[in-house]
C-alpha cells in the first residue's frame, strides 16, 4: 500500500442529530453477476445522484487500512451532520479486495452512520477524478462536479499532520455547491493512499 500526496496540481479550492442509513435504503435495480456499477452493501447496483433526488452529492473516498482515511471519520461525520437536509453523503469503497462483511465491520469501529458503497470498477472514481483515499468529490443539484480533492489540510504530506486543519475545502466546496453559484471544477491535492494501487 503506498500512500503519498495526490499528484494533482494545486488550484484555487471552492469558498465557503446524525440520522442513520444505508444504501439499500434507496432506490436501486437489480444486480448484475458482473457488476461494471458501484453497489450497495447487497450487491445491487445503487446510483448515488438518483438516491439524493436532487440534492448535492458528497462522495467520500475510503478503504478501512487506510490510517489517513480512518483518522477523518469524526470530520466526515460532523460535515454529514451539518448538511444533512442539504447535502448526501456516501462512503466509497474502491477496493475490489474489502467485502461487504469487512466493510460494515469498519463502519462500525469508526461510528459511520453513512450510506456506504462499493465501486470495485472504480466507475464513481472515475467520474470524480479521485486517485487517493481519503478524497472527496461534490457534485451540485445538476450533477455537475464542482470539486474534487483533500477533505482539509490537516495532512500536508503523508505522516506530517498538524495539530488542528487550517483550511476546509470540502466544507467550503458544499457551502458553494448548496448555494446554487455556478463556478469551474476546482481541486486540491489529497494526501493518502493511492486508489491506482487497488487495481
Amino acid at each position: 500500500m503506498r500512500c503519498s500526496a495526490s499528484p494533482l496540481q494545486d488550484s484555487p479550492s471552492s469558498q465557503s442529530q446524525i440520522s442513520p442509513r444505508r444504501a439499500n435504503e434507496h432506490d436501486s435495480t437489480s444486480p448484475d453477476s458482473s457488476p461494471t456499477f458501484a453497489t450497495d452493501l447487497e450487491g445491487k447496483p445503487f446510483d448515488p445522484f438518483r438516491a439524493a433526488k436532487g440534492k448535492v452529492v458528497v462522495l467520500l473516498f475510503v478503504r478501512t487500512d487506510c490510517p489517513i482515511s480512518n483518522r477523518y471519520a469524526p470530520t466526515i461525520q460532523q460535515l454529514s451532520a451539518r448538511n444533512d437536509n442539504k447535502a448526501e453523503f456516501f462512503l466509497v469503497y474502491p477496493s475490489k479486495k474489502e467485502t461487504a462483511d469487512s466493510i460494515r465491520k469498519h463502519d462500525r469501529r469508526f461510528g459511520y452512520t453513512l450510506a456506504a458503497l462499493r465501486d470495485p470498477q472504480h466507475m464513481l472514481v472515475k467520474q470524480s477524478q479521485a486517485q487517493i483515499t481519503p478524497e472527496a468529490a461534490v457534485f451540485n443539484s445538476n450533477r455537475r462536479l464542482v470539486y474534487h480533492g483533500r477533505i482539509d489540510n490537516l495532512y500536508e504530506d503523508f505522516g506530517h499532520a498538524r495539530k488542528s486543519a487550517t483550511t476546509h475545502e470540502l466544507a467550503d466546496a458544499i457551502e458553494v455547491a448548496i448555494s446554487g453559484k455556478m463556478q469551474s471544477a476546482n481541486a486540491t491535492p489529497a494526501v493518502g493512499c493511492y486508489i491506482s494501487d487497488l487495481e
